[in-house]
C-alpha cells in the first residue's frame, strides 16, 4: 500500500511538471524554435502595455527586420496573451499582402509607393496605409575570400562587381583599394536577392546615388543588373556566401554571422568604414521625414562622406492603416508597435545588430501608434 500511494504521487509530480513546461513552452517560446524561449517570461519588461490585445496576429515582410521583430516578439508575447506570426517574405510580398487585406501589418524595406497608398485606401477603412520607420541598420556586404580577412572597397568596385564588370578578385581595382592583401586569381561569385526586396532598393539606391554610372540602373525591389546568382531572402543570400569560395552578397548585418566576413567601405571620409551598428546609427541621423500627414517616410543621405558614418544602410517601415484598421486585431498590433517603438524595444535593436531610430524620428512614431483607430 505504501508502495502504490509513492507511485501514485511520483505520476501525479510527473505530470504537474510536464504540464508546467508545456504552459512555460507555450507562453514563452519564440518563432525561431529557440529552446531558451520560456525564460523570457523572467526577463520581459514589467512596463509593457497589453491594453487589451489578445489572439492571434499573421504579418509578412521585410526579412531585413525579421531578427529585430523575432527579439520583439519573444519578450511582448511573454508579457501580453498574443501569438505574434510574422512570415517574413520579403518586403514586396509583405506590402501585397497588405494591400490585399491578408495582414493588418506588414514590414518594407521601402516606403510605400503612390499606387501602394492609393491600393490601401480599400482596405483602410476611411484610412491609408502609412510608413513607420522602426528598424534601421546597415547593410553589410560579405564576402568568402580565402586568405583575405580584411576587404576595402568603394561604391564604383562593387557595382562593377554585381554588374558583372569585375569578375576576379586579383582584379587591379581591387588591388589598388587593397594593397596589403594577397587576393587569389578566384572568380568571383557574386549573389543577389531573388525575391523582390527593401534591402536590394536600398542597396541600389545607394549604387546609384554614388556609382551612377557604373551602375546604370533604375534600381528598385527587383534586381535589375546583369549576371550574378541568385538566392531567396538575407538569410539565403548569407547562406550562399557562407559556403561558397569566392562569393559576396548584401544582407542586413545581423546575418553576417558564423565568421561572415563584412566590407569596410572606402566613402572618401578619413578612413574606410565598417559596418557597425553605431556608424549605420551616424548615417541615419541625417535623414529627413519626408512623408506627408502620419506618414513617416525618410529620405537617406546615402552619399554621407561623414567620418565613421557608414552609407549603406536601411530603414524598416512597418505599415499600418493610420485608420480603419480591423477591429478583432488593432488592440494587439497597437500594443505591439507601442512595445517595439518603446524605450525597450529600441534598445533590443542594438544588441541584435541593428540600430535604433534616432530620438526625434522615434518620438513621431510613438505619438502616430497612438493614434491609430
Amino acid at each position: 500500500m505504501k508502495l502504490q500511494r509513492m507511485n501514485r504521487r511520483a505520476l501525479a509530480l510527473g505530470a504537474l511538471a510536464v504540464s508546467g513546461a508545456l504552459a512555460l513552452t507555450a507562453c514563452g517560446s519564440d518563432e525561431t524554435g529557440n529552446p531558451d524561449g520560456g525564460s523570457s517570461n523572467a526577463a520581459a519588461p514589467s512596463n509593457i502595455k497589453c491594453d487589451d490585445a489578445s489572439g492571434q496576429v499573421l504579418a509578412d515582410g521585410s526579412s531585413a527586420q525579421k531578427n529585430a521583430v523575432d527579439a520583439w516578439v519573444k519578450q511582448f508575447s511573454a508579457a501580453c496573451k498574443v501569438e505574434i506570426n510574422y512570415k517574413a517574405g520579403g518586403s514586396g510580398a509583405g506590402v501585397t499582402a497588405f494591400t490585399q487585406g491578408q495582414v493588418p501589418w506588414a514590414g518594407s524595406d521601402s516606403a510605400l509607393k503612390p499606387d501602394e497608398v492609393e491600393a490601401s485606401k480599400k482596405i483602410c477603412s476611411g484610412g491609408q496605409g502609412i510608413d513607420l520607420p522602426m528598424v534601421g541598420g546597415p547593410i553589410a556586404v560579405g564576402y568568402n575570400v580565402p586568405g583575405v580577412d580584411k576587404l576595402v572597397l568603394d561604391s564604383a568596385t562593387i557595382a562593377k562587381i554585381f554588374d558583372s564588370k569585375i569578375t576576379k578578385w586579383n582584379d587591379p581595382e581591387i588591388a589598388k583599394l587593397n594593397p596589403d592583401a594577397k587576393l587569389p586569381n578566384l572568380k568571383i561569385q557574386a549573389f543577389h536577392r531573388s525575391d523582390e526586396s527593401g534591402t536590394t532598393d536600398n542597396f541600389t539606391k545607394y549604387l546609384i546615388a554614388t556609382a551612377k554610372k557604373d551602375f546604370p540602373y533604375e534600381g528598385g525591389k527587383a534586381w535589375q543588373a546583369k549576371g550574378g546568382q541568385s538566392a531567396p531572402q538575407s538569410s539565403g543570400v548569407a547562406a550562399q556566401v557562407k559556403q561558397t569560395a569566392g562569393a559576396i552578397g548584401y544582407f542586413e548585418l545581423s546575418y553576417a554571422k558564423d565568421g561572415i566576413k563584412t566590407v569596410a567601405i572606402d566613402t572618401g571620409a578619413a578612413k574606410p568604414v565598417e559596418a557597425t551598428v553605431e556608424n549605420a546609427t551616424k548615417a541615419i541621423a541625417e535623414a529627413k521625414v519626408v512623408g506627408t500627414g502620419k506618414d513617416l517616410a525618410l529620405q537617406l543621405n546615402y552619399g554621407t562622406k561623414a567620418d565613421g558614418a557608414y552609407p549603406m544602410v536601411l530603414v524598416t517601415y512597418e505599415i499600418v492603416c493610420d485608420k480603419g484598421n480591423k477591429a478583432d486585431t488593432l488592440p494587439a498590433v497597437k500594443a505591439f508597435l507601442r512595445y517595439a517603438a518603446s524605450e525597450d524595444g529600441q534598445k533590443i535593436l542594438a544588441e541584435n545588430d541593428y540600430a535604433p531610430m534616432p530620438d526625434e524620428i522615434i518620438t513621431k512614431v510613438r505619438t502616430t501608434v497612438e493614434s491609430l483607430s
